[in-house]
Order: C-alpha cells, then sequence, then structure tokens
C-alpha cells in the first residue's frame, strides 16, 4: 500500500489507495498548443471547403459544389469538423490543470478574462462584415447582437452572430458544473466521482426525458469533456485501470456521438473515418498525458496556441464572404489557403493588441470588485 498526496484547493490531507504517489510537476505542454492549432485549422478549412453546405448547388459561398472545384480538397477537408470535438477534450484537460489549487473566485476571473475580450471583438468585427458585405449572411436584428454579447444567447433561443458560436455554450455549461468541484476543493477522488456522475446524467437524462437535466447535462458534449478530465488525472497522478475505463468509455460514447453527428449535420464524411481520426487524436493526448511528449518545448507553439479561440471566433462568417467575393481571381485552393493565412495574422494581432490588455483590465476589475465584496459589512 502507497500513500498519495491529494491536494484540495483549502486544505491539504493524506489519502492511503492502492496507487502511486503524485507525479512531481512538468513543465508547460507544448504539444497541447500544437494540437489546439492543428484542431483549428481542421475547422476553419472544413467550413470553407468541406462542409455540407458549401457542397450544394448554387450555395452562397462558391456558388457551386466545392467538390467539382477541388474535390481532393473537398474529401479530406470533409472530416475536418472534428477539430470540434478536439477542442472540449482538451478544454476539459485544461480547464481541470489550470483550475487546481484555484478558489472559484478564481477560476470564475480566469474564464472571463479569458474568454470574452476576444469573443466581444468577434462579435463587432462579424456584424461590421455582414453589413459591409452583405449578400452571403443575414444580420440578425440589433437587440439580439446585444444579447450576443453575454454569450448566452442559446440558452435564451436566440441566434449567434456566428454559428460557429454554438460551441461556447457547451463550454460554459461544463465550466458552470464543474466549479461545483472547484468550489468544494479539487482531488483525484472528487473529479472521478464528478465525471462518473456527469457520464451517468449524460445518459440518462435524454432517455428520461428529463429537458432541465439534458440541458445541464449536454450528452452532446460531455464525453469528450470527461475524457480530457480522465487525461489530467492520468497526467497528473499516473494512470490506472479506473481512468482507463473512464477514457475508454469516453471513447465508446464519443463515437457514438459522432456517428449522430453526421447523421444529422454533417452528411460529408464516414463514421469509419472520423472514428480514426478521434482514435488518433487520443492518443496522441494520452501520449502527452504520460509524458511522451515532455521534451517538445518549442515555444513558437505557445504564439500558435493563443491564435486558436480569435480564429475560431473570426474565421467562418468572415471568411466564407471573402471567399464569395474573391472566387474566381485565384485557385481556389490557393484563396482558401490565403483567406486562412490572413486570418491567422488577424487572429494574432487581435491577440496581442485585444484579449491581452483587455483581459488586463478586466482581470484588474474584477479582483478590485471581489475584493469589495468580501470586505463589504453590509
Amino acid at each position: 500500500m502507497s500513500v498519495m498526496v491529494d491536494r484540495p484547493t483549502q486544505q491539504l490531507r493524506t489519502v492511503r489507495v492502492h496507487r502511486p504517489p503524485r507525479r512531481p510537476e512538468r513543465p508547460r505542454l507544448y504539444a497541447i498548443d500544437g494540437l489546439r492549432l492543428v484542431a483549428a485549422l481542421m475547422v476553419a478549412v472544413h467550413h470553407y471547403a468541406g462542409s455540407w453546405r458549401v457542397d450544394q448547388p448554387g450555395n452562397a459561398v462558391w456558388g457551386r459544389p466545392v467538390s467539382e472545384a477541388m474535390p481532393t480538397v473537398f474529401h479530406v477537408a470533409a472530416y475536418g469538423w472534428i477539430g470540434v470535438e478536439i477542442f472540449f477534450v482538451i478544454s476539459g484537460f485544461v480547464i481541470c490543470m489550470s483550475c487546481w489549487g484555484r478558489t472559484p473566485r478564481q477560476f470564475f476571473v480566469s474564464r472571463v478574462i479569458r474568454l470574452y475580450p476576444a469573443y466581444w471583438f468577434g462579435i463587432v468585427f462579424t456584424t461590421v462584415f455582414v453589413v459591409v458585405m452583405p449578400g452571403v449572411w443575414h444580420r440578425l436584428k440589433v437587440r439580439d447582437i446585444l444579447l450576443n454579447l453575454t454569450m448566452l444567447q442559446s440558452g435564451s433561443g436566440v441566434d449567434s452572430v456566428d454559428g460557429v458560436y454554438w460551441t461556447l455554450w457547451s463550454e460554459l455549461r461544463f465550466y458552470l458544473l464543474f466549479m461545483a468541484v472547484v468550489a468544494t476543493g479539487l482531488t483525484y477522488r472528487k473529479v472521478v466521482i464528478f465525471a462518473c456522475v456527469w457520464g451517468a446524467a449524460a445518459m440518462l437524462a435524454p432517455v428520461a426525458d428529463f429537458r432541465l437535466l439534458t440541458l445541464a447535462a449536454n450528452p452532446d458534449g460531455a464525453w469528450f469533456f470527461i475524457a480530457g478530465l480522465a487525461l489530467y488525472l492520468m497526467h497528473r497522478f499516473g494512470q490506472d485501470l479506473l481512468l482507463w475505463g473512464i477514457l475508454a468509455m469516453a471513447w465508446l460514447m464519443g463515437q457514438r456521438e459522432l456517428g449522430i453527428r453526421i447523421d444529422d449535420f454533417e452528411h460529408v464524411s464516414g463514421w469509419r473515418g472520423c472514428t480514426a481520426l478521434f482514435t488518433v487524436f487520443l492518443l496522441a493526448m494520452v501520449a502527452i498525458a504520460l509524458g511522451a511528449t515532455d521534451r517538445i518545448r518549442w515555444r513558437w507553439l505557445v504564439t500558435a496556441g493563443s491564435l486558436t479561440y480569435p480564429l475560431y471566433l473570426i474565421h467562418y462568417v468572415a471568411g466564407t464572404t471573402l471567399i464569395n467575393r474573391l472566387d474566381g481571381t485565384m485557385d481556389p485552393r490557393l484563396l482558401v489557403a490565403s483567406v486562412i493565412a490572413g486570418f491567422l495574422v488577424l487572429s494574432l494581432l487581435v491577440h496581442r493588441f485585444v484579449e491581452r490588455p483587455l483581459a488586463g483590465l478586466l482581470k484588474q476589475g474584477l479582483d478590485t470588485s471581489f475584493a469589495r465584496l468580501r470586505n463589504a459589512q453590509t
């Protein structure tokens, strides 16, 4: 029997379990930053050259099926939508890692300053694009655009300024659920219990036709986040049969969700190919979690990782509008590559001149507000 030091947020206690001690802290996981960029590029290429929408005759982006314009690119890009599920797994891993040892207040502040600055820019940027270059996308009513600034439009039944923002609704529900664990102090045991309870709720709520629980449990995305949680526990405490079991369950449930999404939304890719990609990605994450990529310390990957969120937020509506305007001026493959390159440059500018300054101001303001709340007598 060995001793594992399990560090909750609020106190230190010793738990005796049949497993090895917690591993020492490792340096920054640069490989995850690289995977983030790969996932973002997969999604962007899919939206431009591999989605069902752009493969329809007379579509508003290309005006013709993209599979006729560049068939090879289309057949590869058709699988790029799985980058969203990759984001969800990475989010489960990174959120658990960044929240360890933090208070709920710190967790809340970190999420606000991470999500909102680039998101607000994305809303303004996309709205201006739709107004200046109409014809591809319909502009929302002003009141709906203003509601979008809250990031809660999906919960209010209002369309998003950009369709890709639907993933943020899944992220927010994950944060809300995980906040309950953060509030009690993160430990190995609590995260495992949380993952199991959440997984059970995600399975049972739709069958029971319990709409509120289904909304909270987010069965469409739950198992991808749960996979990320299990992978981080492997990284922090080492592998064991229980964590492998959770990860295997996440893979089994995840491959089913991939199939459902293909049937209901994507239509252009096969289940076998998507499942193979998902499996390869999970194996790559296992390698990261177990330390196989610790030697990768290329600092440019940090910059690459910082581009992914702005790129995801601004690429879709504006990018497809640009393609519509520029189609015919160059080879379609070169056009897609040029648009993506342009948005990567813009994403770097957004990160440096929007995200960083606004995040600093928001953090300072929120820290001051919480200090005042804590010290208030009445």
